[in-house]
């Protein structure tokens, strides 16, 4: 590993050397985030009803003009009483009749700046050091020539929604999938009709791969040049599972997990995290009690035992059918993750049942995702001839270390360098 440090720094130093020559030849580079990785606004309308007194509309005081204020990420979320005002702000609700997801009543929600990178830097930018989220690696991509808004972008979304599978709407993710399809074409059109290099986290890296394969080879042909998914959760997660039944905080301290569960199930996104049942196979308990032991084909069931019925319905009619269909999309992939960190591999609950946090057995993954889904496709593409994979492994590195840690940001720099200095051909079929 020092070897290898050594190696990527003096690479990087290189790099910089040669940052006004490079430009010229950088490819149009877009930053998708992962759940949670950038800002949300929200306004509150007269159909808005507060589930308690410090949840009116007169909170938070500090509003634009029109009303707009910071849903994501505001502190006050760490505060008992307005953990619950968050909790009702951000739930989504899952209407059967039109079969897709909605926003709580009284409650619009926007992203600020699509097409700019600003949103993703800082989850708070009155708290800079204590939420930055990619302004590490958009800082490294600067030293390397990238400049925001002429070769470099941003395609933030509300990570609350999900896609659904063929022949079911998803009103919201569906239109995040247009405005990152046209923001690739702009991108490309802006710099000499390059191609783009699509570059995701975690959550992210789903979004892309589904555009991908929701759009024509002629059109990834032509404005595609390289995805690089960081952390991609390819097939879920265990950790997923633990949200699901008792909530987590993520390691922020005051937050009682069981007021944001409710948020939490919500979320059309989650759900399409929970553990793939074609990468997680049905003789693996992932979920332990003292009655039932749950494997990730068991899903459903696990839905309705931690008492979320409302979410049965929509696993198996639109997450379940997208979830084992992982085409490939015949663009050249690059992935990259970290491995050898504690991550949630089984849970136990006891008597006390799903209120009450499980004991957890570990395995190897990230720390949030499970080793067997960040390497799912190379065992998943194993025989697609026109698919270029390739994966590289960063040990001790964890999901969200990965954008912050200079180990794994020279790595990313070194292989977006690397794309840049190759033909079409040569990144397609290397």
């Amino acid at each position: 590993m020092r070897g290898l440090g050594l190696k990527l720094a003096l690479l990087r130093i290189a790099m910089m050397l040669c940052v006004s020559k490079a430009t010229s030849t950088l490819h149009p580079l877009i930053l998708v985030p992962g759940s949670g990785g950038n800002q949300l606004e929200a306004r509150l309308t007269t159909g808005y009803k507060p589930s308690g007194l410090f949840c009116g509309r007169f909170y938070p005081i500090s509003k634009d003009k029109e009303g707009w204020f910071r849903l994501w990420f505001d502190p006050s979320v760490l505060l008992a009483p307005f953990t619950k005002c968050f909790n009702q702000r951000m739930m989504l609700y899952y209407d059967p009749d039109s079969d897709d997801y909605r926003n709580a009543p009284g409650v619009e929600t926007r992203v600020p700046e699509f097409g700019s990178t600003n949103s993703l830097l800082y989850l708070n930018p009155n708290l800079k050091h204590l939420t930055a989220y990619m302004a590490p690696l958009v800082k490294f991509l600067e030293e390397i020539g990238y400049v925001s808004g002429e070769t470099m972008f941003g395609a933030p979304y509300d990570f609350r929604y999900g896609l659904a599978a063929e022949g079911h709407p998803s009103h919201v993710g569906s239109k995040f999938l247009q405005d990152l399809k046209d923001l690739i074409e702009k991108a490309s059109a802006s710099n000499g009709g390059k191609p783009v290099i699509l570059l995701s986290h975690s959550l992210g890296g789903l979004y892309v791969l589904q555009l991908l394969n929701r759009n024509p080879a002629s059109w990834r042909r032509r404005f595609i040049k390289h995805f690089i998914a960081l952390s991609a959760p390819w097939g879920g997660t265990v950790q997923e599972m633990l949200t699901f039944a008792s909530g987590s905080s993520f390691g922020v301290p005051l937050v009682d997990p069981l007021l944001v569960r409710g948020e939490q199930r919500s979320s059309e996104s989650n759900l399409w995290l929970m553990p793939s049942p074609k990468l997680f196979g049905p003789g693996k308990a992932l979920v332990i009690t003292p009655n039932k032991a749950y494997s990730a084909h068991d899903t459903p069931e696990f839905l309705n035992d931690i008492g979320y019925l409302e979410g049965v319905v929509p696993y198996i009619s639109r997450i379940l059918p997208m979830i084992e269909a992982l085409a490939a999309p015949n663009v050249g992939l690059t992935c990259i993750f970290g491995t050898g960190v504690k991550t949630p591999e089984t849970l136990l609950y006891g008597k006390a049942g799903f209120d009450k946090q499980p004991e957890v057995v570990y395995g190897d993954g990230d720390g949030t995702v499970n080793l067997e889904s960040l390497s799912a496709l190379e065992s998943l593409w194993a025989f697609e001839k026109n698919q270029s994979l390739k994966v590289i492994r960063l040990s001790g590195i964890s999901h969200t270390s990965i954008l912050e840690v200079s180990a794994a940001l020279d790595a990313i720099i070194a292989e977006i360098s690397s794309i840049n200095s190759k033909t079409q051909a040569e990144v397609s079929f290397e």
